[in-house]
């Protein structure tokens, strides 16, 4: 059997159960697909018995990737490399649907990687993605919410999300310390139009920075008090980062870049 690498975060999801699951969230039947972090294949294996146009999967660990290529031979695009280090873009020229049972460690860089780089045309239908349960209270949660932050913000931007299951620790091998949870991705076709989604995470960074204090801290930091746009946008700044909802840090966003232009 292999042996799971911590230093990578492995866990390796053995539950037949929640792999049907998984592959049932949508239609795969000729779609491209793209498997983030495969690790001994299990997903892999239900993927191709729906009979997808074509599969291409990104293993880091050179000895699974290895393992892919003997037990798949020819079935799969086997990419030996670091999610993190490609450009999503160049991997496919149909858009793709995108499975991933992200290592804990990294699955929050690797969202926040694929949002901020987004282009006009989305490179993905979907994304299906198993994250630690409490990085996914954070990406679905909503303003006045303890959970509700940065992540928050930048995921519900341009994408919807769905929660489909809490999946637990006996579903993995070795089995993790904490609950996993499963989200669905869409594209939105109608998104608040920001010209660099770096100002947005800039925005978010530094209001949530001072998370505990008032708004007033942070939006003089970043727009020197300038009472327009506090009146433009209607914005109370004795409340706190939490109390804002989505599209006001999206207009704060706007705003940001419009005095900068």
């Amino acid at each position: 059997m292999i042996k799971a690498k911590k230093s990578l975060g492995q866990n390796f999801l053995v539950d037949r159960n929640i792999l049907e699951k998984i592959v049932n969230v949508t239609q795969i039947t000729d779609k491209t697909i793209l498997e983030v972090g495969p690790g001994t294949g299990n997903l892999t294996s239900v993927i191709l018995k729906k009979k997808p146009k074509k599969v291409f999967v990104v293993e880091k660990d050179t000895n699974l990737s290895n393992n892919l290529s003997n037990i798949f031979n020819d079935q799969l695009t086997i990419i030996n490399n670091d999610i993190l280090k490609i450009d999503e873009n160049l991997i496919s020229k149909d858009k793709v649907i995108v499975f991933g049972n992200l290592p804990y460690n990294i699955s929050t860089e690797i969202l926040s990687k694929w949002i901020i780089n987004l282009k006009d045309h989305f490179w993905f239908n979907h994304l299906i993605l198993m994250f630690q349960k409490e990085v996914a209270d954070r990406i679905i949660a909503k303003f006045n919410t303890s959970q509700y932050g940065r992540l928050s913000i930048l995921s519900n931007w341009k994408l919807e999300i769905e929660k489909i299951c809490d999946i637990k620790p006996f579903s993995f091998y070795p089995k993790p310390k904490i609950d996993s949870s499963l989200l669905f991705f869409t594209p939105k076709k109608n998104f608040y139009p920001i010209k660099n989604s770096k100002n947005l995470e800039k925005i978010t960074r530094i209001f949530f920075n001072h998370r505990r204090k008032m708004l007033k801290k942070p939006f003089n930091q970043i727009f020197n008090g300038n009472k327009n746009v506090i009146n433009k946008l209607n914005i109370n700044l004795n409340l706190r980062p939490q109390n804002l909802d989505f599209n006001q840090y999206y207009q704060l966003a706007s705003e940001y870049e419009n005095l900068r232009s």
